[in-house]
């Protein structure tokens, strides 16, 4: 199963969008990379495309909201309620960037920065419920937080959202998956990244899925991107780090067996 018609539970990292200086530019780069299409929602909604693969929404894309603004791809974890999240964002050490607002019948948001200083978005559905497909070539496949602070970190998201955590530490390596507590479900993870550089914040990282890795690779810097390190291999596949040409950084991986 790679598709979605209900709502995402609580906590899960259901969507992604991308705010950028040249959006024809960036429409061309994902669409040759990936194969997405693009659906506008026009001037009422600021030029926000929809991106799809296969009739399936997967991801957003749109101009920046404001000049200056760093070009990066944004996690959003859903909510029953924004408005509650809201709140305990900010009695969790969190801060508001954007406060809850509604997006049309689209659905109600809100744009945070977590008690380490990672951008995030929280998702309340109404019409559109975030990623439709998931877990296939040009899909979302995994989220995680890249941190320097990360016993902060891990008690922040189990304030706000009550995820727990499944130690997969290995040597040279502290990560937890984050599991959500509808049903326990590994659904993003928590990287102890002491390797951060000092000028790169603690951030959410997406991960899309590719059928091909080494092609992918290719083909990315074919259209102008930069490869962050050699393709190589993880426990859960090839993997490589992209940096797009207007200097969006995500993670490209084999396809996922798995379902949502």
């Amino acid at each position: 199963m790679s598709t979605k018609i209900s709502s995402w539970p609580a906590a899960t990292p259901m969507w992604v969008d991308l705010g950028v200086d040249d959006l024809a530019e960036a429409k061309a780069f994902y669409a040759d990379l990936f194969g997405w299409e693009f659906v506008s929602g026009g001037q009422d909604a600021g030029d926000y495309n929809l991106a799809y693969v296969r009739g399936r929404a997967v991801a957003g894309v749109g101009p920046k909201q404001e000049p200056g603004m760093p070009t990066a791809w944004t996690t959003y974890l859903a909510s029953d309620d924004v408005d509650v999240t809201a709140k305990k964002i900010s009695a969790a050490g969190g801060q508001l960037l954007a406060p809850p607002f509604d997006v049309m019948e689209s659905g109600r948001m809100a744009l945070a920065l977590d008690s380490v200083g990672a951008v995030f978005g929280v998702w309340q559905a109404g019409s559109h419920i975030g990623a439709e497909r998931v877990n296939e070539h040009g899909a979302l496949c995994w989220n995680e937080l890249h941190t320097r602070d990360y016993s902060t970190a891990r008690t922040f998201y189990s304030e706000v959202f009550d995820v727990s955590y499944q130690d997969v530490t290995e040597e040279g390596l502290v990560y937890s998956t984050v599991r959500r507590p509808l049903d326990g479900r590994e659904v993003g993870g928590m990287h102890h990244d002491t390797a951060l550089p000092d000028d790169v914040p603690n951030h959410w990282m997406t991960w899309f899925a590719s059928d091909y890795v080494e092609g992918t690779a290719t083909r990315a810097v074919e259209l102008g991107a930069t490869l962050l390190g050699p393709v190589e291999d993880s426990t859960m596949g090839r993997m490589v780090v992209v940096r797009a040409p207007q200097g969006e950084v995500f993670g490209v991986i084999d396809a996922p067996r798995t379902s949502e």
